[in-house]
């Protein structure tokens, strides 16, 4: 079943407008979630929405948004006068500009969606769009209103679709010179760059997510089936050391003689996954 988009509007670049549909690119879903139970009874935990000064539950249709002001002040908003913030963006993507993709900071970026037509119409105008931002080797920058905020989100062509990718403001990201400037200033021999170059150079491979696996979550899907067979679990016993290394030279040369590279234990990794795959699909099964 396809994911229901999170926000329906218009794609427009110029006097070139087409109706979108932004759906997320990434999902949890399949990640391993827990419930907060009691552990006396086995019963759920149940949240409730209570005053703070008279512990009376309130219903949901007398809850509106506060702004603190003061200790005990605070100026109350409703949705609908969040609502008549009459943005654009509310309901249109408007392109302001393009720029080279590289100028993008990393840590600026949010998260991903993809953009497609809503509707049999408007095709012909995205295709244009979609090659116009294609054609510059760019991303197209534009503004769009995501849960009341409105988001700058960049734009690229992705095969036959469009990418959009929500990005921070200046104020979300804060100055690394309040952390990197106590860092002391450390001459790297050439010798040390040179041990360390192999070690990099046995370690190269590509890009290829399919060899990720979250180890943490194979353990949890490993830690439920075996208590639903009825196992004791015992606590791991604690890592050895890895070695007696003197310094950061010896580390290196210790380094060096370790012939394992990323490649292998990558197609090891894409192996396991497969198995981890199974036994998820086993837990939901017998669930």
């Amino acid at each position: 079943m396809a994911p229901r988009p999170n926000w329906k509007g218009f794609l427009r670049l110029s006097l070139v407008t087409c109706p979108v549909a932004l759906y997320p690119a990434t999902t949890e879903s399949e990640k391993v979630r827990f419930n907060q139970i009691n552990k006396n009874t086995g019963h759920r935990i149940k949240y409730a929405k209570v005053d703070a000064e008279t512990g009376e539950e309130v219903d949901s249709a007398d809850i509106v948004k506060g702004y603190k002001v003061d200790t005990d002040t605070y100026i109350q908003v409703s949705n609908d006068e969040l609502e008549n913030i009459a943005l654009e963006s509310t309901h249109t993507i408007e392109i302001d500009e393009f720029i080279p993709k590289s100028e993008i900071d990393n840590r600026f970026l949010i998260r991903p969606y993809y953009i497609v037509p809503d509707g049999k119409v408007g095709h012909d105008a995205y295709a244009v769009i979609r090659e116009t931002i294609r054609s510059m080797n760019m991303v197209a920058l534009g503004r769009v209103v995501l849960t009341n905020r409105e988001h700058i989100i960049s734009l690229e062509p992705m095969d036959r679709g469009l990418m959009g990718t929500l990005l921070r403001y200046p104020y979300e990201v804060r100055d690394e010179s309040e952390y990197f400037d106590g860092i002391k200033d450390v001459k790297v021999t050439k010798e040390m760059l040179d041990l360390a170059k192999h070690i990099v150079e046995g370690k190269t491979a590509d890009f290829n997510p399919s060899h990720f696996e979250d180890h943490y979550e194979s353990a949890l899907t490993d830690l439920i089936n075996r208590k639903r067979k009825g196992e004791t679990i015992k606590a791991p016993s604690a890592p050895r050391s890895s070695g007696n290394v003197v310094n950061l030279m010896d580390a290196l040369r210790q380094s060096l003689g370790d012939k394992k590279s990323a490649r292998r234990p990558a197609r090891t990794a894409q192996r396991t996954t497969k198995k981890t795959t199974s036994s998820k699909a086993r837990t939901r099964k017998a669930s």
